[in-house]
Parts: structure tokens; sequence; C-alpha cells
């Protein structure tokens, strides 16, 4: 006979009662979570040895890197609603089983279409998890308990993008075979997230059913300004972040002639989980001042990253990753705020999908025209073109909201 506990788990209200069981789902959870996002960043520091081994250019890799991102855009708008209609069971375990599977593919990986694969299922993890992982959070954990579901959701999506690339850095450095052995580590406690969420009990009490289509992009007309603004700035941070992932282990190795996978990975560590801080940061500034905040950091990140172009100095970048992070999750968190509090709540779910698609494809698209570019020139001038182009951007939202302050006074 089951005792009091089970008997409460079993219940439609097992979200919100005490008990062990809630809390190992909570970890495993939180875990899947954490470990499917760091899976996506984990290949950054080992791109230069990629590159060795099987002799591609800086372009190959921004499009390695791109085609991950641009697969989260297809996984979000093919799948963004899916553990709404099957439950988020099942989709936490396909997140975390291709998380397993892209491990298992960059072990065997033996030339540049491999990885592509890998990246792809990569791509489709982080798209599948965002949405299942936060909304069981969500029902596991009470609103108003000692943590917060929304604050637990934001560390393990941005502390799993930030620690992935730090943690594969440091076993290139310490481990033998920088190739292998991070993909072992990775594909291991990515098994064990899946045996995790496999182990636990559905959280959603009502599914729709399965109705597999493209969800439509929807720019809520109640607050397009502000939506657009939101999505420039951030997906201008986003741009940054894209490029930092992608071609920073090559600058470091060949302009600042550090081949430190660890290093590589503290560059990129330092972005992620900043943009975390700046999400929360966000809450302490006026809704009316977030955006220019944000804008002027994003500017002077532009300027400190051109100024380590210029100087090929490592402390401007690492300042200036810092910045861009803090300014793109201050972004990030006032365009959310605005989709959720003053969006139409029936298209809320179609409006953080366009949001996010907008986002995701800043983080693809800029760091391909970067590859070009140092095709067509070199590293430096490249990167310092690039930092000119989202200061510009930045510069425009500023403008622009300043320009509608003028006009509303």
């Amino acid at each position: 006979m089951p005792n009091r506990t089970d008997r409460a788990d079993s219940s439609p209200n097992a979200a919100t009662s005490p008990g062990p069981r809630r809390r190992l789902a909570t970890a495993a959870a939180a875990f899947a979570f954490w470990i499917t996002m760091a899976g996506t960043t984990a290949p950054t520091p080992l791109y230069p040895v990629y590159g060795e081994e099987f002799g591609f250019s800086p372009i190959t890799v921004t499009v390695i890197f791109a085609v991950y991102a641009l697969g989260v855009v297809v996984g979000l708008l093919a799948f963004g609603r899916l553990s709404d209609q099957v439950g988020r069971r099942p989709v936490l375990v396909s997140a975390t089983l291709l998380s397993v599977g892209a491990a298992g593919v960059f072990l065997t990986a033996d030339d540049v279409a491999v990885l592509l694969v890998a990246r792809v299922l990569s791509g489709f993890s982080a798209a599948l998890v965002t949405g299942a992982a936060t909304a069981a959070l969500t029902e596991l954990l009470p609103p108003e308990g000692r943590v917060r579901p929304a604050t637990l959701a934001l560390f393990a999506n941005m502390g799993g993008l930030a620690c992935g690339t730090l943690l594969v850095g440091i076993l290139a450095d310490v481990a033998p075979a920088p190739l292998r052995t991070p993909w072992i580590v990775m594909l291991a406690l990515a098994a064990i997230g899946l045996v995790g969420v496999a182990s636990t009990r559905e959280t959603a009490t009502h599914r729709s059913g399965l109705t597999l289509r493209f969800q439509p992009l929807r720019i809520p007309s109640e607050i397009r300004s502000d939506f657009l603004r939101s999505a420039m700035t951030a997906g201008a941070g986003f741009a940054v972040l894209g490029v930092l992932t992608a071609v920073t282990g090559l600058f470091l190795g060949t302009v600042l002639h550090r081949s430190s996978h660890t290093l590589t990975g503290l560059v990129v560590f330092t972005a992620f989980a900043d943009t975390a801080m700046g999400q929360l940061l966000v809450r302490r500034i006026k809704p009316g001042a977030a955006l220019r905040v944000a804008c002027q950091g994003l500017i002077l990140a532009a300027a400190l990253i051109a100024l380590a172009m210029a100087t090929t100095s490592l402390t401007p970048l690492l300042v200036g990753a810092a910045v861009n992070g803090l300014a793109t999750g201050i972004a990030l968190g006032h365009g959310l705020g605005d989709i959720t509090t003053r969006g139409n709540p029936q298209h809320r779910g179609a409006s953080v999908s366009t949001f996010f698609a907008i986002l995701y494809s800043m983080l693809a698209v800029p760091a391909i025209g970067v590859g070009v570019l140092i095709r067509a020139t070199s590293l430096r001038p490249a990167g310092t073109i690039f930092s000119a182009a989202v200061a510009l951007l930045a510069l425009t939202v500023l403008l622009s909201l300043a320009r509608t302050r003028r006009t509303s006074t």
C-alpha cells in the first residue's frame, strides 16, 4: 500500500505538495536543463583543435556554430508548444536524449559533416528543453517559495551555457585526448540527466494532444515598437555572444598566441554568466531606463572589443565580454517582461517564440558574416568592423528611445 507521500505525489496537485519526490523531480529537471544547455557551448574551446585536425578555415567554424543557432530557431517554431501537447516528461526525455546523441556524435566525429550533424542535434535539444524544463520547474516549485521557478530556470539555462564551455576548456587542457575526453564526460553527464528525467513523473495536469505544425511568428501589435527595440537591442548582444563563442579560440590562438582552452572557455563563461546577472539586475532598473542602460552597455562593450583587436590585449576582451553580457541580460529581461506583462495573454507563447527566433537568428547570421570578413581581410579588422556594426545598432535604438521620449513629453 502506498504511503501518504506517494499518494500526495500521484495526485493532480503533486507539483505543489511538499516532499522528497518533488525535490528530486525539481533537481532532475534543473540538471537536465543545465547539462543540455552546457552541451551546446561545449565545442567552443575545441574549434581551433578541430580546425587543425580536419583542416578547415575560420568561416567553417562560424558555419558550424551558426547551424546550431538555426537549429534552435527551427526547433522553437516547430516544437515550441510540444510539452503543452504531450507533457513535460516526454519532451525532457527527448531533449536529454538528443544531448546524449550530440555528445556521442562529437565523440566519434572525423570530419566537418559529422560536426554539423552534432550541432543540429544540439540545436534541437536546446529548443526542446527550454520550454519543457521552464514549464516543469514552474509546476514543481511554488511561485512564492524560497527559490522561484523563473530564477532556477534562468540559472539552469545561462549557467549551462556558461559552464559547458569552461568545463570542456579545462578538460581539454588537463586531460588526455582533448577531442575525446571532454565528450566522454559530457556524454556521461547527459546520460545522468536522461536517467533523472526518465525517473520522474509528469507534472502537466492538462495536455492538448499532438498537432505538428510550425508556430507562426507574431509581433504583438499592442507593444510593437517596444518589442522591436528590445529585440534589436538583445539581438545585438546575442550577435556578440555568437561571435565570441565562434572565434574567441581563434583570436587567442592566432593573435595573442595563447593556446589555453581554459582561457577560451573563461571568456565565453564570463559573457554568458553576466547575461544571467543582467536578467536579475533588470529588476532593479526603472522600466523606462532599462533599454537605455542596455544600449549604452552594448556601445561600451563594442568599444572594448574593438580595443582588444587594436591592441591585441586580453583584458579589454574579458571586460567587454562581461559588459556585453550584462547589457544583453538587461535587454532580454526587459523584452520578456514587456511581453508577459503588457502583451496579449492569448498570443504570449507566439510572441515569446518570435522574440527568441529573432535573438537566435542574430546569434547565427552575424557569426557567418564575421567568418566571411575574416576570409576577406583577417581576424582583427573583421572584429573591428563587427564591433562598429554592433555599436551602430545599439546607437540607433538609443536615438529612437530619445525621440520617443521627446515626443511623449
